[in-house]
This record gives structure tokens, C-alpha cells and sequence, in this order.
């Protein structure tokens, strides 16, 4: 500041100045007046659609990028079992899974009991099951009944003799089911 400048003579912004400033934000604006709210909002939704563009084909990259680790489908490496073809391949496709091991249960009876009942039991007590003496039990495999027995004693071991057995055909299909 000078020394005979006062503070009010440097706060004062000369005509020129201001004429100056209104051109520059006229040329930023594009336009012959001050922007208004509706251009900025369209500025910034057209800014917006652009970025939104943008990540969508870096994505797009990226998933079409190979990379060596990205593990492949399941789909792509092993063949489907059960959607068509020939008989020879249904029977290769079943061949597969007979070694695979199931759970085989009798089923001796079933009952419900309270709580209260289940607590009281003790060495000795006798549940009381709905099946009657000399009942069929019932064969499951995986939960699923598939037939119908006696009990025998074969070599000191408990087994069954099935007395009613459904057809493989209806096995399988009910196995399909419930596996």
C-alpha cells in the first residue's frame, strides 16, 4: 500500500474491473448470462453418465481379460449328467455312482415324547413304540423307505429279511428324490 492510499481507495473495484470479471464468467458459461440451476444439474448428470460409461467398460475389460487364476466353471470342465444323449452315455453316467456309499437303516418303531419324559428315563425304563409286535420294520436308505422286513439273527448279528421291496426303477427315481 502506498503511503497516502487509504484502505477505502484499495476496497474500491474500478468499473473497468468489474466489466472484466463479467466478460470472464460469461465466456466460462457459454452463454450471454450467469448459469442456472437446471445447466449445472444437466452438467452434472451428463458428468455423471459419463463416468457411469466408463466403469461399465472397465468392467467389460476385466471380465474379458483371461487370468491364469481365475478359476473356470464347473460347467466347462466336467459334463452334465441327466440332460440327454444316448443310452449308452445315461448307463456310463449311472455306472459312476454305484460305488458310492449309502446309509442303510431298520427301523424298528417310532414315538413321541415330552421332554419332561425324555429326562425321567433312566437304566431299565421301556419307551413304548407305535409299531406292533411282529410288524414289518422299515428299510431306508438316505431316509428314504424303499422296503419292508422280519428281523433275523445271523451269526450272533441282527439283519433283516426283506418281505416287500419296491421295483429299482421307483428305488432310483425316489433316491433322485431325496439325494
Amino acid at each position: 500500500m502506498a503511503e497516502n492510499d487509504t484502505p477505502q481507495e484499495e476496497d474500491k473495484v474500478s468499473a473497468e474491473d468489474w466489466a472484466a470479471a463479467m466478460q470472464q464468467q460469461q465466456a466460462q458459461t457459454g452463454e450471454g448470462g450467469a448459469a442456472t440451476p437446471e445447466d449445472e444439474w444437466a452438467a452434472a448428470l451428463a458428468e455423471q453418465a459419463q463416468h457411469d460409461a466408463e466403469m461399465a467398460r472397465v468392467a467389460q475389460e476385466l471380465k474379458q481379460a483371461s487370468d491364469p487364476y481365475q478359476a473356470k466353471p464347473a460347467k466347462d470342465l466336467f459334463p452334465e449328467f441327466g440332460t440327454g444323449g444316448s443310452e449308452t452315455d445315461k448307463l456310463n453316467d449311472f455306472k459312476l455312482i454305484l460305488d458310492i456309499p449309502v446309509r442303510v437303516t431298520v427301523e424298528l418303531g417310532r414315538t413321541k415324547l415330552a421332554i419332561r419324559d425324555v429326562l425321567q428315563l433312566a437304566h431299565g425304563s421301556v419307551i413304548e413304540l407305535e409299531g406292533l409286535a411282529g410288524e414289518p420294520m422299515d428299510v431306508l436308505v438316505n431316509g428314504t423307505l424303499i422296503a419292508q422286513g422280519e428281523v433275523v439273527v445271523v451269526n450272533e448279528k441282527f439283519g433283516i429279511r426283506l418281505t416287500d421291496i419296491i421295483t429299482p426303477a421307483e428305488r432310483m427315481r425316489k433316491l433322485r428324490q431325496h439325494g
